[in-house]
Parts: C-alpha cells; structure tokens; sequence
C-alpha cells in the first residue's frame, strides 16, 4: 500500500467541455456534490472528478518522444508526489477542506474511439488514472498540497463457544475467518484492523458486541458459532434482529452447493445482511464450514462492499 512519505502537490487543474477530449489547464476548477463545475464529467456518478500523477506522464514522454501537456490525458486534477494507480478504491485525499474518495482505477479504454487516443497517439489514464467523487468540495488550485489516507477496513470477528471461551480448547473457526479475510484485503490492496472476540454461547454479550459494531461503524462482522438447532443455538436469531437488510441468496446458495453432496450442510442457519453500516455473516462453527462459506462469500465481497458504497463497478 502506498504510504504519504512524500509531499504531494496540484501542478494543474483542467477542464473540458466535451467528454473523450483533451482538457485544458485554468487558474482554479470548483468542486460540488457533482464533480468539477463545467466540467464534462460532472454528473450523479462514481467518476465525477479525474487525476493523473506527473509520474505517469513521464513515463509517457520517454516511451513518445516528446512533452505532453497537462490535461492532454482528460485528467482534471494532475498531481506530483504519489503514484496514483497504487491507491485503491475507498482511500481519501484531501485538499484544503476538500474531501474527494477514490472510487476506481483506470478505466476501459475505447482505442481509436477516443479523441485523446487518435490526437496524442496513447493514453495511460486507462491505466494509470484513478477517479473520484466528491465528500466535500471548494476550490482547487495549482500548488495546492494533497494529504493521502488509505481507508483502514475495520472488522469484527466473534466465536461463540461455551467451551472454546473457557480455554478447553483452542479456537480455530475465527482464526480461519481472518485467514480469508486476510487473503481478500491483500488481493485489493486495502488495509484491515482486526478486531478478534472469543466469547460463551450468551445473547448479552452478543448483544453487546454487535452494537458497539454497529454504532463504531465497523465494516464487517463475522460470527463464527451457535446456527445449528441445539438449546444454545441461538446466533441467526440475535443476528436477524439487528440485520435491517438481509443478503438471503450468499446462504442459500451455499447451503444447495454443500448439501446436495452432504445433506447435513442444509441444516446450517447461518444469515447475511447490512447492519447500519456494517456487513454482517453469522457462520457455522467448524472449521471445515467456515472455509466453505469464505470460498464463497470471497467471490462476492468485493462487489458488495461497491454496491454498499453506491458505486456501480458495472
């Protein structure tokens, strides 16, 4: 993940009218809740404002052979001090009281449909380029500083297991939950703070833990524990009652995979869904089911948390 160790700086801001075209520098651009005020791109979408880093303009010089200028990639904001396209989607920069998050890198590029391709001969914001909405606009000029903060994942993992909570035996469901998470956060460059609860089968404390998930914002609660059928399984139902939007298919689809080979897995209750602002999954509590569940629930994290944000990765 990049780190902000170096100073990062606007060297020029762009604009144009049409998009697909190269833009050009002005003295300053406004930022509103819909982008850069007579911009192009400005609009109720994901891609409201662009940048590209000097960095990949340099690179584009040695490989042409000659200058480019700033906004011949259709980049609104061109920036010196941070390799933009090692950033991930979800990351902030801010300028001033301006707060833009990132939301994707690069994008498709349309070849000789595009007026910069045909005109400059290449384009690397395809590639290199990343995009942004705006949280908080105002004015940005040239030489204006950038402050980058990566987004920080904050994720809850509870095992709920009379005995595993007295130290009978080691746990190894939660464990194997942040194995995958682990493998997942790595895959899409994002940083994750774990947070790792070991507690009896106990609605109170249960209770307990998935507030504080709740009102703390964390992005994601894993369970671990309790969805069979026996006098202490009671997990789906603490579950349902904070979930205020359930994801019913992730389980249901996971159950028919498993149980047509092993009738036992369709008797698993585990649940899905947004609490607040936190993605929930209540699991089963072997070791063998959790890894079933997180093979799938891996393939469809990523595209869940855009839908959460809003942001339409289509």
């Amino acid at each position: 993940m990049v780190e902000n160790k170096n100073q990062i700086s606007v060297v020029s801001v762009n604009i144009s009218e049409k998009k697909g075209t190269i833009k050009v520098p002005v003295s300053h651009i406004d930022l509103f809740e819909k982008g850069v005020m007579g911009d192009a791109h400005s609009g109720n979408w994901h891609r409201m404002v662009s940048l590209l880093g000097t960095e990949s303009f340099r690179k584009f010089e040695k490989d042409a052979g000659r200058t480019v200028q700033y906004g011949e990639f259709a980049e609104n904001i061109t920036t010196e001090g941070l390799v933009l396209f090692e950033t991930a989607p979800f990351d902030t920069l801010i300028i001033g009281d301006i707060e833009l998050e990132i939301t994707q890198i690069g994008k498709k590029c349309h070849g000789s449909g595009c007026a910069i391709f045909n005109e400059v001969g290449n384009c690397v914001m395809p590639k290199e380029g990343i995009f942004a909405r705006v949280k908080r606009g105002g004015r940005v000029c040239a030489g204006d500083f950038i402050q980058y903060f990566p987004k920080v994942f904050k994720v809850m993992v509870i095992t709920l297991s009379d005995r595993a909570s007295r130290g009978e035996y080691e746990d190894l469901s939660g464990p194997e939950i942040m194995k995958f998470l682990k493998a997942f956060f790595v895959e899409n460059r994002w940083k994750v703070s774990f947070e790792m609860h070991i507690i009896p089968d106990d609605v109170e404390m249960l209770e307990t833990l998935l507030h504080k998930a709740k009102e703390e914002e964390y992005d994601m609660v894993f369970s671990t524990g309790g969805t069979g059928i026996g006098p202490r399984d009671f997990t789906p139902e603490v579950a349902k009652k904070w979930i205020e939007k359930e994801i019913p298919g992730i389980m249901e689809a996971i159950r028919l995979k498993y149980g047509t080979e092993k009738p036992n897995a369709l008797l698993s209750r585990g649940v899905a869904g947004l609490m607040g602002n936190s993605l929930l999954y209540v699991l089963p509590g072997s070791v063998k089911a959790v890894r079933e569940y997180m093979l799938e629930i891996h393939k469809t994290l990523r595209h869940l948390l855009f839908m959460q944000k809003g942001i339409d990765t289509h």
